[in-house]
């Protein structure tokens, strides 16, 4: 049985996941942003920084695909604390690897921790958010992905000042690891004990078993797989587009250097603008068509961006691009979630697709533009948006009778 919150409780609890949001998206940009200084005080060529972000992006798989089995040990609450705890080491690490102890061993362990938390940190807090949703009774979930996104451009600024003032890696990996540690524990004392998500106290906590059937339960769910095909398409098309809209500007059409950025400014742009404001057009007209538009517009825009023969064009198409991919994931999530007692499970399974797809799709294009180009190798993401448009059906909101009888409530 949950607990009725009162109005500041609610509020609290829904600071504490829109800055859990922040924090992940914070603690990614900070790595990235020192990549350059990293690479210079290890003296890497480029394989082997590819070798670390292999490393870390393995761990995040790892985490993404064992976070039920997390939570299902330490429930939703507990488990955010330690995977934020275990991203902040990871990332204070990798500064101290790099220009205190100079040890690319140092820095593969600080990449692999940092991976891992995130990966885990990443499905929990989706788990609480899509909670909070149910709770308010309106489409919330793009604004916690826009908060992410948030923390990604704060952290990309930090970092470019960091540099431009030669604060070495350590000093600012260390301070931005102890920036999120500090958040995750004053954010562990706001978020609720929830029986939902597997964190009620230890005195009524079900045998561990039990708790990993509920985990594992929405696996053996044909409308987790079909809403993981809605997720897999819009996911692959977001991860490809950071990772590739500024190669594909840049070494794809020829034009100059510094394009690529501006190409991928705007994608991030209309993605975060959709995610802020497209919440009310989600509650107006539905989750199905809105996402049949939106696959449509994603899927012009990379045929668009693929096509161009001039720079505002391929700008055009970008946004377009940007604006179609927003809403696949956090949909998705929401889709999952329809069902109030059983959303953990089911949140854990769709986003373990979706992030999955995100982060091993850029590197299965990066391999098949080898043989390919990349610019053909785009039309590949053309193909899922699409698949992704044509089983938007499945993020149906679910009825009353479908749901688990004690969990029915006025659906939105």
């Amino acid at each position: 049985m949950e607990a009725v919150l009162t109005r500041s409780q609610f509020v609290r609890w829904r600071a504490a996941i829109f800055a859990i949001f922040l924090a992940s998206g914070l603690s990614i940009a900070t790595w990235a942003s020192r990549v350059p200084g990293i690479k210079q005080a290890l003296e890497l060529d480029n394989a082997q920084v590819g070798m670390l972000l292999l490393g870390m992006g393995v761990a995040s798989i790892i985490g993404i695909s064992t976070s039920p089995a997390v939570m299902a040990r330490t429930g939703a609450r507990r488990g955010m604390l330690a995977a934020m705890l275990l991203f902040a080491l990871g990332i204070a690490l990798v500064g101290l690897g790099a220009t205190v102890f100079g040890s690319v061993a140092v820095v593969l362990l600080g990449m692999a921790l940092f991976g891992f938390g995130n990966g885990c940190v990443d499905v929990m807090m989706n788990v609480e958010a899509t909670a909070i949703e149910q709770q308010m009774g309106r489409t919330i979930l793009p604004v916690f992905h826009a908060f992410f996104s948030f923390g990604t451009v704060l952290g990309a600024g930090i970092g470019a000042l960091a540099a431009h003032l030669a604060i070495d890696v350590a000093t600012h990996a260390v301070t931005i690891g102890v920036l999120i540690a500090v958040i995750a524990v004053v954010c562990f004392f706001q978020v609720p004990v929830r029986e939902a998500a597997l964190d009620p106290e230890d005195h009524v906590k079900p045998p561990f078993r039990a708790r990993m059937h509920t985990a594992l339960e929405a696996w053996r769910e044909p409308r987790t797989y079909l809403i993981g095909v809605v997720m897999l398409g819009m996911s692959f098309a977001e991860g490809g587009a950071n990772d590739w809209i500024a190669l594909g500007t840049e070494q794809g059409h020829g034009f100059a250097e510094g394009t690529g950025a501006v190409s991928l400014a705007v994608f991030s742009i209309g993605m975060t603008t959709v995610r802020l404001f497209g919440g009310p057009l989600v509650d107006r007209f539905g989750r199905v068509l809105v996402l049949r538009i939106l696959a449509v517009a994603a899927a012009s825009g990379i045929l668009l961006f693929i096509l161009a023969p001039t720079f505002p064009l391929v700008l055009v198409g970008a946004a377009l691009w940007g604006i179609g991919a927003s809403l696949g994931f956090p949909l998705g999530m929401s889709a999952a979630a329809d069902d109030p007692a059983k959303a953990a499970a089911r949140v854990s399974a769709a986003a373990t697709i979706g992030y999955i797809s995100f982060l091993g799709g850029p590197p299965v294009l990066g391999v098949i533009s080898e043989h390919i180009g990349l610019l053909n190798t785009l039309f590949i993401l053309v193909a899922l948006v699409v698949m992704s448009g044509l089983f938007s059906g499945a993020a149906r909101p679910l009825r009353d009778d479908e749901k688990t009888p004690a969990a029915s409530t006025e659906q939105r």
